[in-house]
């Protein structure tokens, strides 16, 4: 029964974060999750009590899924070389890899989305958005100071603000992705980042990690 109810969990989740993608939180009634993922009424409050608590597992959920993706890449990244520099390249070169094969544009992030609706969640939501973003704000501006220690970058620069960029041009790249229909444009865009990094350290436009 146990495995049952997680994979109804599971169905409700992934409907309602498909849909809120497409047409925000306020723009998603429970009933219309309902009607999408096929459940009853009955099924989606014995799981959710009420649709704060379904944006709070949906946000807890992506937080998780999002810090993955920067741990275990940061650290595939650090198994290829030592040097923090080509640590970043790397880190953000296979983010690249997965969007160059995108045929579709990706479905957008969404703490975005959440966020161009902030006023309709609970502090608790709010907080896993932040935190997380913190986060990346800490991992890769540490990476970026062990860069500076090695490499001193040709321009000043403010490192935590540097990398607020990188998670900026991520979003960004996302929102424009989805305007013009273009599914490529996530992948230019990391590249651009790189060579930005290539550039500010001084690093030669074809050198790669060992």
């Amino acid at each position: 029964m146990a495995r049952n109810g997680d994979k109804t969990r599971k169905t409700i989740m992934d409907t309602a974060e498909a849909l809120i993608l497409e047409q925000g939180f306020s723009g998603s009634s429970i009933d219309r999750i309902i009607d999408r993922a096929g459940i009853t009424k009955g099924t989606f409050f014995y799981h959710f009590p009420s649709k704060p608590d379904l944006a709070q597992a949906l946000v807890e959920r992506f937080a998780r899924r999002d810090l993955h993706q920067l741990t275990s890449k940061m650290e595939a990244a650090e198994q290829q070389t030592d040097d923090p520099v080509h640590q970043l390249i790397a880190f953000l070169a296979q983010f690249e890899s997965l969007a160059d094969e995108w045929t579709a544009p990706y479905p957008g992030c969404l703490f975005a989305t959440f966020c161009c609706e902030s006023g309709l969640f609970e502090d608790r939501t709010l907080a896993v958005m932040r935190e997380t973003m913190l986060t990346w704000r800490s991992r890769i501006a540490d990476k970026l100071r062990a860069a500076v220690a090695t490499t001193p970058p040709r321009a000043p620069v403010d490192l935590d603000s540097l990398a607020d960029a990188i998670t900026v041009v991520f979003e960004g790249a996302f929102i424009v992705s989805r305007t013009l229909n273009d599914p490529k444009t996530v992948a230019q865009q990391l590249r651009h980042l790189q060579t930005y990094l290539r550039l500010l350290f001084g690093i030669e436009a074809d050198t790669r990690p060992a």
